[in-house]
């Protein structure tokens, strides 16, 4: 079913000088005003950072940006950024700077007769969103004459402590239907049709389950290292930055049960009954890396401490491999095994459900037994699909079993697909909130996460280029499995 077009409205982003803006958000919200323009933009875009830039500076800033991005060509940037873009400048951030900014946003909406819709985008680091929204509150800015949205990126919070504090301070000025907390990997395109692939086909639904499911494996792969973002990652590692958010959502979204409708909160109710299941951890469940030095597709790499801006005896892991299970009836006794780092051998982001072996085995032995599992992969990067492998006869006389694969990829059958923020800008533009995460959802995944964060333990090392430490393959190993991709 078709949906309406976004109203018109007032685009604001804090942190617009910053990277998230000029690479990710910029060619995106004009790849979505392109898409959605019949006659006149949807919105306007105001930019305000603390940088005391003029309005054509930032206007060239954007430029420039849009142009390295290859949105399209020069002329039409041009026209859209002069178009479309503004600035504001919050100097010290102080409530002066506030008061300011809404006689800013006011002067805008007058000038391109926008009704008074707004959207918050807070592009910033995580220590100043707190705030930054205390300050919105304080001059006013949370109520506007039409409806206010806030957009607020990951991690949301540093531990269940202060996500429960976060919440609390966001929703003394703004409800829980005008918050849009973003994880850009629920905008991936194979990320939601999820839903459709479990709920639309019952020859998977119908075998989703504990009987004929023996493991899941979920993989999110880095090739490369920290590169520009120590200072931030050195702080936050592998488990804030990575497991809280994409691989718990990736988890909730493949072990959920199917929602009464595609009402937001229905999704969203059956993903927190996920994490709400999830067993403890135990220290035996987890492993924690670090990557030394080694190589990767171009030569040798630095370790993680030896990168710029890493301190020299950082503890942070870079690296973690855990094994949950899920006390549910569906999933009772089936390990979901998660990891994720960076320095791996390949960048690659893969759902692998492995199912049972036959449970009587007459054809001819060939090789491990291993390869006559059923496997089903579903690719979310490098190249968006579905992978189904099955066995077969190779032909001749001899009975000979050959595993081939079925498969399917978005690129082939629909050509090159949206970035995932252009999706979910989308989404906050027209007030759908199915694919961004409620605070309960934030708040059970941190508490799911608690002890881990407090064990204090130590990464173990593993050479760039690899697949992690040796314990990680134990750590499967141990349940009678093994990686798929290792």
């Amino acid at each position: 079913m078709a949906r309406a077009p976004p109203e018109p409205h007032l685009f604001v982003v804090f942190g617009a000088t910053g990277d998230l803006m000029q690479r990710k958000l910029l060619p995106s919200l004009f790849a979505v005003e392109t898409a959605l323009s019949k006659g006149g933009p949807p919105f306007r875009l105001l930019g305000c950072a603390r940088q005391p830039l003029t309005e054509r500076e930032f206007r060239s800033l954007c430029l420039k940006s849009l142009r390295g991005a290859k949105a399209g060509p020069l002329e039409e940037l041009r026209r859209w950024v002069d178009r479309t873009v503004a600035y504001a400048s919050l100097g010290d951030s102080g409530p002066d700077a506030y008061a300011a900014l809404r006689g800013r946003i006011e002067e805008v909406e007058r000038g391109a007769h926008l009704p008074g819709n707004r959207v918050f985008y807070l592009a910033l680091p995580s220590e100043v969103v707190g705030s930054t929204v205390e300050q919105l509150g304080a001059a006013g800015l949370h109520r506007s004459p039409g409806w206010s949205r806030l957009v607020v990126e990951k991690p949301f919070g540093r531990d269940y402590r202060s996500a429960v504090s976060l919440n609390r301070l966001i929703h003394r000025y703004f409800h829980e239907k005008e918050v849009y907390r973003i994880d850009h990997y629920l905008g991936k395109e194979t990320v939601q049709n999820l839903l459709v692939f479990r709920f639309a086909n019952m020859l998977f639904e119908s075998v989703w389950n504990r009987d004929r499911i023996d493991h899941v494996e979920i993989t999110v792969a880095e090739d490369l290292g920290v590169e520009h973002r120590a200072g931030y990652y050195d702080h936050v590692g592998a488990l804030r930055d990575m497991v809280q958010s994409h691989l718990l959502q990736l988890l909730t979204l493949t072990a959920m049960e199917v929602p009464a409708s595609l009402d937001p909160d229905q999704v969203r109710n059956e993903k927190v009954k996920v994490l709400r299941t999830l067993e403890p951890i135990r220290p035996s469940d987890v492993v924690l890396g670090q990557y030394t030095a080694g190589r990767d597709g171009t030569g040798k790499v630095p370790g993680y401490r030896q990168e710029p801006g890493v301190a020299r005896r950082s503890k942070t892991e870079t690296f973690v491999a855990m094994a949950l299970q899920l006390h549910s009836w569906r999933w009772h006794g089936i390990p979901f095994y998660l990891r994720t780092g960076k320095r791996l051998p390949s960048k690659v982001t893969e759902i692998v459900v492995r199912f049972r072996e036959p449970p009587v085995w007459f054809f001819p032995e060939r090789g491990s037994r291993e390869i006559h599992a059923n496997r089903l992969t579903i690719t979310l990067q490098p190249n968006e699909g579905f992978m189904l492998s099955i066995e077969l006869k190779r032909p001749g006389q001899e009975i000979e079993l050959v595993s081939q694969r079925l498969h399917f990829q978005y690129a082939e059958a629909f050509g090159p697909l949206a970035d995932s923020y252009q999706t979910l800008l989308l989404d906050v533009m027209e007030g759908d909130q199915t694919l961004f995460v409620r605070a309960d959802e934030v708040e059970e995944a941190w508490r799911v996460l608690g002890p881990v964060l407090e064990s204090g333990r130590s990464p173990l090392p593993y050479a760039a280029g690899s697949w992690g430490p040796p314990a990680a393959r134990a750590l499967v190993e141990d349940g009678g499995h093994h990686w798929t991709t290792d």
